[in-house]
């Protein structure tokens, strides 16, 4: 046996307890820390070639890891845009360069730019609906934008679809040619009328006069006015034509319209967009005038009075009209093995070797857990358990320097041999 080897090892074995100590007061410090994830310190042993004779101490060595998979206590809290992840997965988030990293520090509160950040500065990252309903691009960060809400800003949108449908009066009286709506005269006849209110691109109310006039058996016409053109207390002659006119038939055997007749109508919107309006829903039948159905979509200038994250991710901007759109979704990224992640300052994590490359997908699919909004993940540290393990590195710490101090006072008796 070798005293310098002797010697060697308890230097080991010091140092191996010394990082065991530093990993525990690692977990204390961040025993409050949103989605903070222990780590552990493993022990494992090396060994010197020996022989029967004569045996060579080797030492032991270290690996820290942290416990990923461990979820936290959910803390649930008053803000909306607190966010915990429920299962597997990790939020997408940024630093100040644009680079990806992964966390479930979900404490994200608006920044002056209105961008999700939370308390470490990582900005959340989703699919912006901006060009339609998003899709998740599975192998990669490709596609993703920082959440921004802007609760000051003012949104119009113009109106581009809606539905309109009423009951026909089946014994309505047909209007002669030169008297339709359509023809926009003095004489004008119609049998029905009713308004739809809709908005241009800078979000004016355009006030659209609908009419439905029989004229045959089973055959009707709808015309489409802007109401501004009206005539003060007549309404006709406008003082432009209609915007749209469109020929409906019936099935007389059940009230519906035929399968040959038109069921939709395009009105071009004054200023704004081309209006597709739904006439399929449209009956005739022995009773008055009914409208069943008068929605358009479309909003005057308003701004965000709530936004709220759902379970699957989706982010929705309620406005103080009532009315709510979809902003962003959240995804969900995960990896093989999620406890070998490379760990970096501001509680995030960065794909490795060890830990398998980043699967991208959105909450509750593919395996991916849950956001719950108006919670956060807690640390999964106990207390109990790090302090015990304090006392156990200390004691094992106090027992290798025994080693350490021993084999130098063997090594002083040695010289004094002399």
């Amino acid at each position: 046996m070798s005293l310098y080897g002797m010697m060697r090892t308890g230097v080991s074995g010091m140092s191996a307890q010394s990082n065991r100590l530093s990993s525990v007061a690692d977990n204390i410090a961040n025993s409050s820390t949103t989605g903070y994830k222990r780590s552990d310190t493993q022990f494992s042993s090396l060994l010197l070639p020996s022989t029967s004779g004569n045996y060579n101490s080797g030492g032991v060595t270290t690996t820290t890891i942290h416990d990923v998979t461990d979820d936290g206590q959910l803390e649930y809290t008053t803000s909306d845009t607190d966010l915990a992840i429920q299962g597997n997965g990790f939020f997408v988030v940024s630093d100040a360069n644009g680079t990806p990293y992964l966390t479930r520090a979900g404490s994200f509160v608006p920044n002056p730019q209105g961008q999700l950040v939370n308390a470490a500065g990582y900005t959340l990252l989703g699919y912006s609906y901006a060009n339609g309903t998003p899709s998740v691009t599975a192998n990669g960060f490709q596609g993703l934008v920082p959440v921004t809400i802007d609760q000051a800003k003012l949104t119009a949108s113009p109106s581009t679809e809606g539905v309109f449908a009423a009951n026909l009066p089946s014994s309505a009286t047909a209007v002669a040619a030169a008297d339709l709506p359509s023809a926009n005269s003095a004489t004008a006849t119609y049998t029905a009328k009713s308004s739809l209110v809709t908005y241009d691109q800078l979000g004016n109310q355009v006030m659209l006069d609908v009419y439905s006039t029989k004229t045959a058996d089973n055959a009707w016409e709808v015309a489409v006015y802007n109401q501004a053109d009206a005539t003060p207390g007549t309404s006709f002659p406008y003082s432009s034509g209609p915007l749209a006119t469109q020929n409906l038939t019936f099935d007389p055997a059940t009230g519906a319209l035929a399968s040959t007749s038109a069921t939709k109508i395009s009105v071009p919107i004054p200023n704004g967009k081309t209006l597709a309006l739904d006439l399929s829903s449209m009956t005739q039948l022995a009773t008055n005038y009914t409208v069943t159905a008068g929605k358009v979509n479309g909003n005057a200038p308003n701004g965000v009075s709530k936004v709220t994250i759902g379970n699957d991710g989706t982010v929705t901007a309620e406005y103080k009209d009532g009315s709510s759109a979809a902003l962003y979704r959240i995804p969900i990224a995960d990896v093989p093995s999620p406890d070998n992640l490379s760990a970096l300052s501001g509680n995030v994590y960065s794909a490795n070797n060890n830990s398998g490359a980043v699967t991208m997908g959105f909450p509750n699919t593919n395996g991916m857990g849950a956001i719950q909004s108006g919670a956060l993940e807690g640390s999964n540290v106990d207390i109990a358990t790090e302090l015990t393990n304090m006392i156990q590195a200390q004691s094992d710490y106090s027992a290798n320097s025994k080693v350490f101090q021993t084999g130098s006072d063997l090594m002083n008796i040695l010289l004094n041999l002399k």
